[in-house]
């Protein structure tokens, strides 16, 4: 999955340090990110690529993490892209890149710049919130409100009845590929409640024997996934939730979809199945 990324080592303490020009850097527009034009594969940049261009950048740079004994900061700049081979991607490139430590670095730090991004006020006195120099919070000097990183709780659950998986795909979303029932854990509720309103919502359908597979961070979506298995109780027939849901089917294992790679527990839990004797 995305996270695999051993034997490199990802440690998210937070350091309150200045960027040297040896370190990385991410920036982003939107859904964008910068990388080295002529590369095919996600290269970011130095502080030492943009020394002569943008020498005041580590000065504004935030720490985010390290990635073996490589530190990564945001730069929040405009005009990032106008150094001749630099230019802003897609984040699609981080479910394609190979090498998952590449994909991984990018899609944390949009985790980070997003949150950034969307908690300029405290939401208690609406005063500036201020980013904090000993952790990695963001902190309301008027009402001392702390705010820290979104993460919110969701399950993934592959429903099965016999030699048959049910399969899904989104509506109204740009993901177009098989996906397996999906949802926000709710206010009171444990994930095993969560499973079973989720499958009940989506399809319609009831389930027993749940069982816990693996967790996984999804940082597209700023959610902690829990992946779950869980089998048919009672009849088969799918009640479609067309406002969640394009598609609902069940699926023999033999003529399951391959997939192009297994960044996310819904890849890998299809493929489990799909081995299963």
């Amino acid at each position: 999955m995305i996270q695999d990324i051993e034997p490199r080592v990802f440690s998210n303490e937070f350091i309150d340090k200045k960027a040297g020009l040896a370190d990385l850097f991410l920036a982003y527009q939107g859904d964008t990110v910068l990388v080295r034009e002529d590369k095919d594969k996600l290269w970011y940049p130095s502080f030492a690529d943009y020394a002569v261009s943008h020498p005041h950048l580590p000065e504004e740079a935030q720490f985010l993490f390290t990635i073996d004994d490589l530190n990564y900061y945001l730069v929040e700049e405009e005009g990032l892209d106008t150094i001749p081979g630099w230019a802003y991607v897609s984040n699609t490139r981080f479910r394609s890149e190979k090498k998952y430590w590449r994909s991984f670095a990018g899609v944390i730090g949009w985790q980070l710049n997003r949150w950034y991004a969307n908690h300029k006020f405290c939401s208690r006195c609406c005063e500036p919130l201020q980013r904090s120099e000993k952790q990695r919070i963001l902190y309301c000097p008027n009402c001392e409100m702390n705010v820290y990183p979104t993460i919110s709780p969701c399950v993934i659950v592959a429903v099965s009845d016999g030699d048959r998986l049910l399969m899904t795909k989104y509506a109204h979303r740009e993901y177009r590929k098989y996906a397996l029932i999906a949802g926000f854990n709710e206010i009171g509720e444990n994930l095993e409640q969560t499973v079973r309103r989720e499958v009940m919502e989506e399809v319609g359908l009831r389930v027993k024997n749940i069982r816990y597979y693996k967790s996984q961070p999804w940082p597209f979506t700023d959610t902690l996934l829990a992946g779950f298995f869980a089998e048919l109780d009672g009849d088969d027939t799918i009640c479609l939730d067309e406002e969640e849901l394009a598609i609902g089917v069940w699926m023999p294992r033999g003529k399951l979809p391959e997939l192009n790679n297994n960044i996310s527990l819904t890849g890998e839990m299809i493929e489990v199945f799909r081995k299963m004797k």
